[in-house]
């Protein structure tokens, strides 16, 4: 039984993907999913933004592929994006499919050249982190300084992990990055920030629900003259 949530790309979440939201280790549909909804809620409304959310699959095969330049045509074109988001995952097995016990999230400045590592069970995925980094570097011709950053708030069990990159993302993304003007200098320390896994789980869940009602309503009114209306909403099952 599938729970599809149709956006540009018609990513979409199965019952299962939904059912982890709720206590436990998020998947990498629901992590992708986020990402999409946050391009296509405030990033599409934010003209100037070279930023790029890099998907949990990608950013996997980056850490796994021995070569990154082999990877140019497979990967998004870097050569005007100013910032990368990575969720990282310890998975160390690419023939296990939703491998991995625990995420972290790497943001990528590339006109800073620095990595900076939001882990929030710290140092746990240190390596990946550093090894994504210095691929990532090689793939854009660049040096890259990774910084790993102490601070970061920490969950306070085993299955929060993904709950915390998806919150971590959002609050760099609105509260730092697309307040910023082009001549402030922004601190990217998430020091002092505190994060509700159990509120950020029904947030997320809201506005899967929240589409999943779209969804109904436009079903509602498919035999409608309008249904072939281009303003109406994404598909939702």
């Amino acid at each position: 039984m599938r729970l599809t949530a149709y956006l540009s790309n018609q990513k979409s979440l199965t019952k299962e993907d939904v059912v982890t939201l709720k206590d436990d280790w998020l998947t990498d549909n629901v992590i992708a999913f986020w990402e999409e909804y946050l391009e296509r809620e405030y990033l599409a409304n934010y003209h100037f933004s070279n930023i790029v959310l890099l998907r949990p699959s990608m950013s996997f095969m980056l850490i796994q592929t021995p070569n990154p330049l082999t990877l140019k045509d497979a990967l998004p074109n870097f050569s005007k994006t100013t910032h990368i988001f990575l969720p990282i995952n310890d998975c160390r097995n690419p023939s296990v499919a939703e491998g991995g016990s625990h995420w972290s999230l790497l943001l990528v400045s590339i006109v800073d050249g620095v990595a900076f590592h939001y882990d929030s069970l710290n140092p746990a995925n240190r390596d990946e982190a550093i090894t994504t980094t210095k691929k990532l570097g090689t793939l854009l011709g660049r040096d890259l300084q990774f910084l790993d950053l102490p601070d970061t708030p920490q969950q306070e069990n085993s299955s929060d992990c993904g709950v915390f990159v998806c919150a971590q993302m959002k609050h760099l993304l609105l509260k730092k990055l697309m307040r910023a003007d082009k001549e402030q200098k922004v601190s990217m320390s998430m020091g002092g920030k505190h994060i509700d896994a159990s509120h950020a789980r029904k947030a997320m869940l809201e506005v899967i629900e929240g589409f999943r009602k779209e969804g109904e309503s436009r079903r509602s009114r498919s035999s409608s003259p309008h249904k072939n209306d281009p303003r109406s909403p994404p598909r939702i099952d």
